[in-house]
């Protein structure tokens, strides 16, 4: 495809017809809280599909990671995935992606070649932003994109013994800020950071607040009935951990906070129990491994019970046998399970930081705790577990507060920006026309 081409179509209407969407570390295939598979990859998915069901035609291009996977997959009406090519496919972590920059950009151009062109581009997550900024100057088409995390804001809350993101990251996040149309943030605060961290242009960033399917996430048949379902003890007082088992999401703080707990009150022994739920990512190899050492070191191997990721048409079982749920993250662009397991009627407690202060309606649909201090959160959860009329408050307050949410609105905002960025791209080539003509 010529460059004029592909720059006269992105340019040719209002909305969009045809999107592509670039997420290259992990695929939308891949299962939320396995391996890099997180929140971006639920709203990157959710997203598309709500796009789609308005008649844009969404293709979704990642890294495979596999030789054998098929170049295209269907993934739902209107939404496909799209595997870029490129050696080595095996033991590639996701920050080796920029290495193999150039033989993506190019399996991405013979892609082009078997198929329409894309209006506008859409990258997620700072190594996809990279791919998006060359293929832009490449051809023309302008590119959007969502940052996710950022190395910067990472950076500044680190856990303890946490390696930093490197400067390779932080640099190629701040050439994407630049070169990027348009920038959608996650929250104010995210839209914030990006413009006093990386410099963003304030009229090029945008808040599209992520979405939860109610459909889906929603109160059940009742806390006691979902747990002889899943066959865990009816009468425990159950805090859960959903996620990436990984440092930075803080599963260390919860397990030394239901230690601090039990010390504080020896009964409580046979009482709590602690569900750490998800697999390792990341700089976390070998992090389920090092925290059931640490629960046994500490006294609580009794009270905390790992279990594996959980497919998500069974997330929702798991939020609702909750008394709650618990995100103690060093930080979030938004934080999705929290806003899962409100819609499931499940009060929250949660680290007051990123967009969790906006996930999470403090004393209204859960608490949010200032920092990572295992007493400050054991106060909390005391506090709560003597409370029971006071978490039913919070229980019916998460689920008012997460009807505030829906993909619907996330996509209509993001198509907006779509809209918005075609309009001047469109004046743009119009002004260069003038310009050679006179």
């Amino acid at each position: 495809m010529s460059p004029d081409k592909s720059r006269n179509e992105s340019s040719a209407g209002h909305p969009p017809r045809r999107i592509a969407k670039l997420m290259l570390h992990t695929s939308p295939l891949d299962q939320a809280g396995t391996g890099d598979a997180g929140g971006m990859n639920i709203y990157v998915v959710e997203s598309a599909k709500r796009m789609a069901a308005s008649g844009i035609s969404v293709d979704i291009f990642t890294r495979a990671s596999d030789e054998s996977l098929p170049r295209v997959v269907d993934l739902s009406p209107g939404v496909r995935v799209k595997h870029l090519h490129a050696h080595p496919y095996l033991g590639v972590s996701k920050s080796d992606i920029p290495a193999l920059m150039k033989p993506l950009e190019r399996d991405f151009f013979r892609h082009l070649e078997e198929d329409e062109g894309y209006e506008i581009i859409h990258s997620h997550y700072w190594s996809s932003g990279i791919l998006a900024r060359a293929i832009s100057e490449k051809n023309g088409t302008p590119f959007v994109h969502t940052f996710h995390t950022t190395a910067r804001v990472k950076n500044l809350s680190l856990a303890e013994g946490e390696n930093p993101e490197p400067l390779s990251r932080a640099i190629g996040e701040e050439e994407v800020a630049q070169a990027a149309s348009a920038i959608i943030a996650n929250t104010d605060s995210e839209a914030a950071s990006l413009v006093s961290l990386y410099s963003a242009c304030p009229e090029r960033v945008f808040v599209a607040t992520p979405g939860v399917n109610l459909n889906e996430f929603k109160p059940g048949i009742g806390r006691i009935a979902t747990r002889q379902k899943l066959g865990i003890p009816e009468d425990k007082f159950i805090l859960t951990f959903v996620g990436r088992i990984q440092p930075h999401k803080g599963p260390e703080v919860l397990i030394r906070a239901a230690a601090e707990m039990v010390a504080h009150s020896p009964l409580l022994r046979e009482k709590v129990l602690v569900l750490i739920i998800g697999g390792a990512s990341g700089n976390g190899e070998g992090e389920p491994e090092r925290l059931a050492k640490l629960a046994k070191w500490i006294g609580v191997a009794d009270v905390v019970k790992f279990l594996p990721p959980i497919a998500r048409n069974d997330l929702p079982d798991w939020y609702r046998a909750s008394d709650l749920v618990c995100v103690p993250s060093y930080s979030e662009s938004f934080g999705l399970v929290a806003l899962e397991a409100q819609a499931c009627g499940t009060p929250v407690v949660a680290t007051a930081v990123g967009g969790l202060r906006a996930a999470v309606a403090d004393g209204i649909s859960g608490s949010l705790v200032d920092g990572h201090d295992p007493k400050a959160w054991s106060a909390v959860l005391l506090r709560l577990f003597a409370q029971p009329q006071r978490r039913l408050i919070l229980s019916l307050g998460a689920v008012k507060h997460a009807e505030n949410f829906g993909w619907d609105q996330t996509a209509r905002t993001i198509l907006d920006v779509y809209d918005k960025v075609l309009s001047e791209s469109k004046a743009e080539i119009n002004r260069t026309d003038r310009f050679n003509l006179a």
